[in-house]
């Protein structure tokens, strides 16, 4: 019996195919640096080997999958071709794994990782199902019938998959290090349609989603008229947002989610099309009333009188949609955002549009860019998008404190770096 061994076993997506392998009963082990990583603990509770990376730790009857932040030069990489052992790449593996269920792929520029863990609760409370987060969590099943996962469109890698279901969310230019225009992106999304053997559950209220063509049917969700599944009579109250579904322009039912703004509505409709395609009970979707979240995104904690939120938005969108959700729960509340850019290639790309977007808070507060190791920083600073904000101040580690003068307030922690390090130094004060 093979060993599946993970190279970089602590990053997020491959930490959750770690988690679905060892769930389905396999042998799996993993390697990284010694740095602590939050993916790592339910490994360690799942007694998953996390070894340091080492040529040594490649040995015969193992079978290798390589994150994709990792190159051929990497010392276990090079180890596993001179040993001829099966190798393959994060997205590779997962391509062949999900052919062994009727597999769904969430896709699409903002709101995948909440769609997956959304669909994931609603159908593994009706059927045994796989699913990939792609916050870090993973759970499998021997005798799993479905398979839910977070299809990510950067570097193209979901064409690596061939799903029975794709949901698309929208299409936006984001992860300009890689994609040259917004011409491109679609370019990758229409490639991926074409792989999609079943269905497609589109946004029919995006304009680029509703160009997609594909060799199976599109199915439209969203609120305007024109769509297959629409919300309508949307309201909020202190359990959450409530609206009826149309299918058709006939009434399906009536949900509640715990989350508000509407692109949670969307998120919860495009889980509505999906399992009313697949001929699930309307009443048994309802689970998705008692959805608890994802990591990392609108994560809340109380301080006294303030309301304090870890939220993973690093685009202007996403910014927006946090924004909106804070003031939709908590309408008597200020909402303060700290916000940290995320590589400078995304931040000078959309210096305008981050600007605009933050100003839709009461108070902003700005971190220094979180850069990566693949790009320069050339000559922008936080101090291009500061000067784009009037009354933002900026933020250094040692200067939290000055939060607490924004007492009976929301403060969202924003960002796709290290932001977090932020939020603790606050807690700590």
């Amino acid at each position: 019996m093979t060993t599946y061994h993970f190279v970089g076993i602590k990053g997020t997506g491959m930490s959750a195919l770690a988690q679905i392998l060892h769930d389905a009963g396999e042998k799996v082990q993993g390697s990284d640096i010694e740095k602590r990583f939050f993916t790592q603990e339910v490994l360690e509770a799942k007694n998953i080997p996390i070894l340091p990376f080492s040529k040594e730790n490649i040995k015969d009857n193992l079978t290798v999958i390589a994150g994709n932040a990792f190159g051929d030069d990497h010392e276990e990489i090079k180890a596993a071709e001179e040993l001829g052992l099966p190798l393959f790449r994060y997205h590779e593996f997962l391509g062949e794994w999900l052919q062994n269920y009727t597999s769904i792929a969430v896709t699409g520029a903002h709101g995948k990782t909440s769609t997956t863990g959304l669909l994931a609760h609603v159908l593994s409370n009706i059927k045994p199902t796989s699913f990939l987060i792609g916050d870090g969590t993973g759970v499998g099943h021997e005798d799993g019938e479905y398979f839910v996962f977070e299809a990510c469109e950067y570097r193209r890698h979901f064409l690596a998959y061939e799903p029975d279901y794709a949901i698309m969310t929208n299409i936006d230019f984001d992860h300009p290090d890689y994609f040259t225009s917004l011409e491109d992106v679609v370019d990758a999304f229409q490639q991926m349609a074409y792989q999609v053997k079943k269905g497609i559950i589109a946004c029919g209220d995006d304009d680029q989603l509703q160009e997609i063509q594909a060799k199976v049917p599109v199915v439209y969700y969203g609120l305007g008229d024109s769509n297959d599944f629409q919300a309508s009579n949307i309201s909020e109250d202190e359990n959450g947002t409530t609206f009826d579904v149309f299918v058709r322009n006939t009434y399906y039912n009536t949900y509640t989610i715990p989350g508000y703004g509407n692109h949670h509505v969307l998120n919860a409709l495009s889980v509505i099309a999906l399992c009313q395609y697949e001929g699930i009970p309307s009443d048994d979707i309802k689970h998705i009333s008692n959805f608890k979240g994802v990591k990392r995104r609108f994560t809340e904690k109380k301080h006294n009188d303030q309301v304090v939120i870890d939220d993973y938005a690093h685009h202007p969108r996403e910014i927006l949609a946090t924004i909106e959700s804070a003031k939709k729960k908590y309408p008597k509340k200020d909402v303060v955002a700290i916000f940290q850019p995320h590589t400078f290639t995304r931040t000078r790309m959309f210096l305008q549009e981050f600007a605009d977007s933050l100003k839709e808070a009461d108070f902003v507060y700005l971190c220094d860019i979180f850069g990566s190791a693949r790009e320069e920083s050339g000559n922008l600073s936080i101090n291009d998008l500061q000067e784009k904000i009037e009354a933002s101040r900026l933020l250094e580690l040692n200067e939290t404190a000055v939060l607490k003068e924004h007492g009976d307030s929301v403060l969202i922690f924003m960002g796709a770096g290290d932001i977090q390090k932020f939020q603790e130094a606050y807690e700590k004060e």
